[in-house]
């Protein structure tokens, strides 16, 4: 026994430099695995990488270390590859909630483990793109409001408000595209083809007119009956030439409602001042719902040209202007 004993230790110390060698090689080998496998100093918590339909492992790889994601675009690519799946990536956008090094990282972009789960989003009727846009900055992860109002403000109007179950990170064009297409499905049972038109108040009327009607009933009445009769009166108004004179535009112009509103406001020269132009001001001033714009095709012909709502809501009729005044002496702010 002592023998070998003593002919291991003189194996030992004639090897004692290729063994030093051979430890000091496992050493570097274990801290630059340990190094490049550890997620950088700055990790971007709760940020959202995207790997886009049919990117280059390479281009994904490169884009994790641009992003100080990983340490190595080449230990991650290593560990995607030795799990057989350099072509097999999965698209999307990936929440990066916790620290994970690229061996873990490789795992999730190779199975599609997103870790976003989808939120119930409730969209009112009668939410313009501006409200929709900070409601759905507070309620999704890094969405990109600016964004969202330049593309979605040539869609007034025509965004469907319904509920709709998102995935936290959605982007602006997937929910625009969404809220759009849902316009389309519903407006086809309530208003038929898109290019057919409506005589209301006398006159022809387009999907257009038709819908920038409905967004100003969605802010002027709470009820259906209301909705109908002072669609009648606008309607009328519109075909007699009157201005429409109704307050709820201003909220398009200044951001200010019925009771807020000063003499000096009614002269702001904007398109959308319905006290100064004469017509439907240039397009909705928010989006509708299924009800208003049945409302405003099914409006309910009546005596009055003048209408009013109080503070509770209640509403008040004229036929004459001196009888308007007086309701709004009377009843506006009670």
């Amino acid at each position: 026994m002592d023998i070998k004993i003593d002919q291991i230790l003189q194996w030992f110390r004639m090897r004692r430099e290729k063994v030093a060698y051979f430890f000091i090689g496992i050493f570097i080998i274990a801290v630059m695995y340990l190094f490049f496998h550890t997620p950088p100093v700055g990790f971007p918590i709760d940020q959202v990488f995207t790997v886009t339909t049919g990117e280059s492992l390479q281009n994904i790889a490169d884009n994790l270390y641009d992003n100080n994601i990983i340490r190595s675009p080449f230990f991650f690519r290593a560990h995607v590859i030795l799990q057989g799946a350099e072509n097999r990536v999965m698209a999307g956008d990936y929440l990066l909630d916790r620290r994970e090094g690229s061996a873990d990282l490789a795992y999730r972009l190779v199975h599609g483990q997103f870790n976003v789960d989808s939120i119930k989003t409730t969209i009112p009727e009668g939410w313009n793109v501006f409200q929709i846009s900070d409601y759905l900055k507070k309620n999704l992860i890094n969405f990109d409001l600016v964004r969202f109002i330049f593309l979605a403000k040539s869609k007034e109007g025509y965004l469907f408000p319904d509920t709709y179950f998102l995935s936290q990170t959605s982007k602006p064009e997937a929910i625009i595209a969404l809220m759009s297409n849902n316009f389309d499905a519903k407006i086809a049972s309530v208003y038929g083809p898109a290019t057919s038109t409506r005589v209301l108040g006398g006159q022809k009327r387009n999907l257009k007119d038709v819908i920038t009607m409905a967004s100003i009933l969605e802010n002027e009445a709470r009820t259906t009956d209301s909705r109908r009769i002072i669609a009648g009166i606008l309607w009328k108004r519109l075909s007699l030439g009157m201005p429409l004179q109704v307050d709820s535009t201003f909220s398009y112009i200044n951001g200010k409602n019925t009771y807020d509103l000063t003499l000096d406001d009614l002269k702001i020269d904007s398109p959308y001042n319905t006290y100064m132009y004469r017509g439907l001001p240039p397009g909705p001033i928010s989006n509708p719902g299924v009800d208003a714009i049945t409302d405003a095709i099914t409006p309910i012909t009546t005596q009055y040209l003048y209408f009013l709502s109080s503070r509770s809501g209640k509403m008040y009729y004229a036929t004459t202007f001196e009888q308007h005044k007086r309701n709004k002496e009377l009843y506006l702010n009670k």
